[in-house]
């Protein structure tokens, strides 16, 4: 657990009155909702309604459109609500008088060592209720303040202070009984999580299934069944995956040539990397560059329009 970054997190605390509705357009990141007080129903694509209640816990996946509502007698789907982006503002309030139900969300951005997203195959959302003994009011209270503060380093303070309120959900994974935490088996297997946080921190070096069992003490056999298990892929599958993920990141910082981002990944030649590159994103490298920064403008865009509405 501790190789996790968060990479990015933005954050909002929603504040409505009886009866009010909010909406949240797909992203391609998750989202994630704690209670703070009162309740109101979350309403995630193709899901069952979840009744968000204090200390509670919600990540849903990317790629899903969220609808939100005060209370009960608010059930049932409808696209009538505002449209919000999480994030967008420090406290976003719905609906006029005293709020009834309030909570925090936001949008983030988590990976295990610097390649693999960990909340990437997530399905259906993880849902867990915490006690107040947790405190995870007051650290993701304190993670929004850093981030309405204008304070140099805000925001590495901010992904910190998110990053342990993510590692409290995770630690649920070693004692939760919920189907979620099958997805995260891979952190209770130290060895296989020590081999891939070493693919995953030096993706470029020459790494061979004999290296790696032999870095963690295992059989060959042993190493492989075990890496299966937690992946449902080999190692070299999952090298090559990590390898194109920091790719990827390297492409969309836009700061380095593509023959030294092939470099970077473990790529002796461009066109090797291209191909594979091709075959994992279906697309070449210099037009992965081009849409990712068309992306970025128009998050930008939808961020700046949002606070100015």
């Amino acid at each position: 657990m501790g190789t996790m970054e968060v990479a990015s997190a933005r954050l909002s605390e929603c504040l409505f009155t009886a009866g009010a509705r909010l909406y949240i357009e797909r992203g391609d990141l998750p989202t994630i909702y704690y209670g703070l007080a009162g309740s109101g129903m979350i309403f995630v694509d193709g899901e069952a309604a979840i009744e968000l209640v204090p200390h509670m816990l919600v990540v849903a996946p990317a790629n899903k459109s969220i609808e939100i509502v005060a209370d009960r007698s608010s059930f049932g789907r409808s696209r009538s609500g505002a449209s919000f982006v999480p994030g967008a503002v420090n406290r976003h309030q719905i609906g006029e008088g005293e709020a009834s139900f309030s909570f925090i969300c936001g949008r983030f951005h988590a990976v295990y060592g610097p390649g693999l997203d960990l909340f990437a195959s997530l399905a259906s959302p993880l849902v867990e209720t915490f006690d107040a003994y947790d405190q995870l009011d007051q650290v993701i209270t304190y993670a929004m303040v850093e981030l309405a503060t204008h304070e140099i380093g805000r925001e590495p303070m901010a992904s910190a202070l998110f990053k342990l309120v993510l590692l409290t959900l995770l630690r649920r994974c070693l004692t939760s009984s919920n189907a979620w935490v099958e997805g995260f088996s891979l952190l209770s297997d130290p060895p296989i999580a020590r081999a891939f946080a070493e693919m995953a921190s030096r993706p470029a070096a020459g790494f061979s299934v004999q290296t790696l069992c032999k870095s963690v003490g295992l059989s060959r056999s042993a190493f492989m069944a075990r890496f299966t298990a937690a992946f449902g892929e080999s190692a070299m599958s999952v090298l090559r995956r990590l390898r194109m993920r920091h790719a990827a990141s390297l492409l969309a910082a836009n700061a380095l040539s593509i023959e030294q981002v092939a470099l970077q990944a473990g790529y002796q030649s461009r066109s090797s990397f291209t191909r594979t590159f091709r075959q994992h994103y279906g697309t070449d490298p210099s037009d992965y560059r081009l849409d990712a920064k068309r992306a970025l403008v128009a998050y930008q865009t939808e961020v700046v329009s949002a606070q100015c509405d």
